[in-house]
């Protein structure tokens, strides 16, 4: 009879050791997931910024480097969602693990898109170049790349720290940027009845305030997903509510 308490004390105290590595193992692999959006966190920004620095210089030998590293941030894309659909595979997480990693592989997709908006901007820039010196009224974009760059710094430290209170105050950031998109369709057809011939420019420089938009909207995406890792709500579609809270 003790023998057999014995042996049914060993199988028991076997199966706590068993879900004991198994969750070490998913800690280590969700730690390794982390380190991964980290580091494409950091390319994406790096491209946002080499991009808005080649639309500001002309520099078209910078704009060709933002697309051929482009490639870069795609393949990083792809291994990140395929180990979080390990994950999910092996561990089946539950609750907040589960809300963690369903996270995740919805940032990893804004932050490929940010690296393409950046690509798309590099390609503009490289355009705009060849008419830089024949336009007499540049179009401004100060303001939307300030906003832009913002928006993504702010909403990846909110990723980084799980700050929920920063990443409201971007969301709240992204009403801003739209207005200013919009204002832009009116200088554009301003200034193309006014220099027709520089009708290419002006729809680069459109494509550029449309690319910036975007940017802030997949900031604001991120931070929707923030606040939904943290507090387990879906805000999005509810900007007018989260704005009144």
């Amino acid at each position: 009879m003790k023998s057999r308490r014995r042996n049914i004390l060993r199988v028991v105290l076997d199966d706590i050791e068993g879900d004991l590595t198994v969750k070490e193992h998913f800690i280590k692999a969700l730690d390794n997931l982390k380190e991964m959006v980290a580091e494409l966190a950091v390319k994406v920004e790096a491209a946002l910024e080499s991009a808005i620095r080649a639309v500001e210089s002309g520099d078209v030998e910078r704009a060709g480097e933002i697309i051929v590293h482009d490639r870069e941030i795609d393949l990083e894309e792809v291994k990140i969602e395929e180990e979080c659909l390990k994950i999910l595979a092996l561990y089946q997480p539950v609750a907040s693990d589960l809300r963690e990693v369903i996270t995740i592989l919805k940032i990893n997709n804004e932050l490929e898109r940010v690296g393409d908006l950046s690509c798309s901007i590099a390609d503009r820039a490289a355009d705009m170049a060849s008419y830089r010196d024949k336009v007499e009224e540049k179009f401004d974009f100060s303001e939307m790349m300030r906003i832009a760059r913002e928006m993504l710094k702010e909403s990846l430290d909110a990723l980084i720290y799980r700050d929920s209170v920063t990443a409201g105050e971007v969301i709240l950031t992204d009403d801003a940027m739209d207005n200013i998109h919009r204002r832009s369709y009116d200088i554009v057809k301003a200034m193309i009845l006014k220099y027709p011939e520089l009708i290419n420019y002006y729809l680069d420089c459109l494509t550029v305030s449309r690319c910036l938009e975007r940017v802030a909207d997949s900031a604001t995406n991120i931070c929707e997903d923030i606040i939904y890792l943290e507090h387990g709500r879906i805000i999005r579609h509810t900007k007018n509510t989260q704005t009144q809270e």
